[in-house]
């Protein structure tokens, strides 16, 4: 086999792997308990939590003032307003976006993302499906994880205000 050809059919292979795993993707509609129309879920979210929750696009890194919350309480969903990480939870990552080491249980799902080539582990809302952000495996102790979540799909609730 000459060069050229194994050259091109190794792309070929390659672009089609890749439409494969994106159309895979693309087909598997994840039913969640709350489930609502796109129109609905832009009715309900700002421009900028739509782009992050429903398209799963990134919030610019050190925008959110989540980031420097330090007061006890909750993080929830900014959509369905699930519980998702408790402020004891939550450490500065150096990265610009809200960082945990742990959720609170049973309240995110994950996938696998290939977005940027390189696997990484995308996280939601397990109720909802919102795109909270990525999990990675360079946090602290205890657990060793990382929740680099977008701040836009949080939404902080202050100790005070949580029921007893």
């Amino acid at each position: 086999m000459k060069r050229r050809s194994f050259l091109a059919l190794g792309a070929t292979a390659a672009l089609t792997g890749g439409v494969a795993v994106r159309a895979l993707a693309a087909g598997s509609e994840e039913e969640f308990e709350i489930m609502k129309t796109e129109e609905e879920w832009r009715n309900l979210l700002t421009e900028e939590q739509f782009a992050v929750m429903r398209k799963e696009a990134t919030e610019r890194a050190f925008t959110s003032p989540l980031n420097e919350e330090k007061r006890k309480g909750v993080f929830h969903c900014a959509a369905c307003d699930l519980a998702l990480f408790s402020s004891e939870a939550k450490f500065d990552s150096g990265t610009g976006w809200p960082s945990f080491f742990d959720t609170l249980p049973d309240a995110v799902g994950y996938k696998r993302d290939f977005k940027l080539i390189l696997p990484r582990t995308e996280e939601h809302c397990r109720r909802c499906g919102g795109h909270l952000g990525h999990v990675f495996n360079d946090g602290p102790k205890p657990t060793g994880k990382r929740h680099c979540i977008n701040g836009v799909a949080l939404a902080f609730k202050p100790a005070e205000d949580q029921p007893a």
